[in-house]
């Protein structure tokens, strides 16, 4: 079996300090492994697997992982790849999503192994003079220096001053845990290094870092995200979860085979070999075997089999449409010449003659990007949400 070092570094796009971190592996450190999640929305989602998976395996080589919920800094909202101030979220929405995360997350984690922290323990007990501290660790250049602050300022876009704080905000939650690593995905190297200095400067040893590949969301361009609403959450419904997963393009297959089903190259190799719907259908099954268990996994095949293989099978290269009015399902219907008024298209969901992503839908339904809207027997098309 390969080292926990061999698969970090075959699976992360970058590590620093790599020799360091590679050392304190070997001479069998405990490490304690930071991960910081903003509940920006109810759901942990499945790009967040790729990270999960790393932190479970640093658990199982017996090392602590300590989640950080951004239940403080979800309300400033991070920057990170953004071309435009995010909205500020009330402390009510913060905490409702927050809520969500500590369960979900022991789908994966070993709940024993665990530290769970929101940085609001820490970063809403500061006084002024601490935040000034902590803003004077670091120059303001280089925090816009950072990519997305850098475009901003080139192209004349608003730079919210609360979105200075968040980078230091976050950064200091490294030195609240003491943190030995922090893990995260690539759109979050900025802050992770940012991490490393502001440790420095409050005299700690500055964190190691490894960054991992994004997971592209359901329609396979964008990165997968709560804000964008191309994800599938990890505590949706097994039916859903199987049914948003064989709707993906099949250039992605492959890709969300390596990153999230859990299984080694070979395997998915084997499955890769299967040729591109039974590929897909593998891994459908997979990611709700992992997230639900084996039963739940054969009910969502079974039940997507009964409904929308067998039966009504979607041609390959399924057209796409931008609904005018994003996420009316009824409107939307009509507005593919598919039925001629809205009264009509209500009758026909309510009489369950229409669907999204195999599963029957009631009037209040909203359209996401990504979903195969079906109609009668013979119409389906891919909606596309900008």
């Amino acid at each position: 079996m390969s080292s926990l070092w061999e698969r970090l570094r075959a699976r992360a796009v970058e590590i620093h300090v790599a020799e360091h971190l590679r050392m304190r592996l070997e001479r069998e450190d405990r490490l304690r492994v930071k991960f910081g999640m903003d509940p920006t929305a109810p759901d942990l989602h499945l790009g967040h697997l790729v990270v999960l998976d790393v932190l479970k395996d640093f658990q199982d080589q017996g090392h602590t992982v300590v989640l950080v919920v951004g239940d403080y800094t979800a309300r400033i909202g991070d920057p990170s790849g953004r071309s435009e101030t995010r909205p500020m979220l009330t402390r009510e929405q913060v905490q409702q999503n927050a809520r969500t995360y500590f369960d979900q997350i022991y789908q994966v984690l070993d709940r024993e192994k665990t530290e769970v922290h929101g940085n609001a323990e820490w970063l809403g007990e500061m006084a002024a003079a601490d935040i000034l501290r902590l803003l004077g660790t670091q120059t303001l250049q280089s925090v816009l220096q950072r990519e997305d602050f850098a475009t901003r300022l080139a192209k004349g876009i608003p730079i919210g001053a609360h979105e200075l704080l968040y980078p230091f905000s976050q950064a200091y939650d490294s030195v609240a845990v003491r943190a030995d690593v922090e893990v995260g995905g690539t759109d979050q190297l900025f802050n992770l290094l940012f991490g490393r200095e502001v440790q420095r400067a409050y005299g700690q040893e500055p964190q190691d870092i490894a960054v991992f590949p994004l997971l592209e969301g359901v329609e396979g361009v964008q990165k997968m995200s709560k804000s964008l609403d191309n994800y599938i959450g990890i505590a949706e419904d097994p039916a859903q979860i199987y049914g948003k997963t064989m709707s993906i393009p099949d250039h992605l297959t492959a890709r969300w085979l390596e990153l999230v089903s859990g299984w080694g190259p070979d395997q998915v190799a084997a499955v890769l070999a299967l040729g591109p719907r039974d590929a897909k259908a593998a891994l459908a099954s997979r990611l709700v075997e992992r997230l639900h268990g084996e039963a739940a996994a054969r009910a969502a095949e079974e039940d997507f089999a009964a409904k929308f293989r067998r039966r009504d099978v979607p041609p390959e290269d399924l057209p796409e449409h931008e609904p005018a009015a994003p996420r009316d399902l009824i409107g939307t219907l009509v507005e593919l010449g598919w039925y001629p008024s809205r009264s009509h298209a209500k009758r026909v969901v309510e009489q369950g003659g229409a669907g999204v992503n195999g599963q029957k839908v009631g009037l209040d339904h909203q359209l996401k990007n990504g979903d195969v809207l079906k109609a009668g027997k013979k119409n389906f098309v891919r909606i596309r949400v900008r």
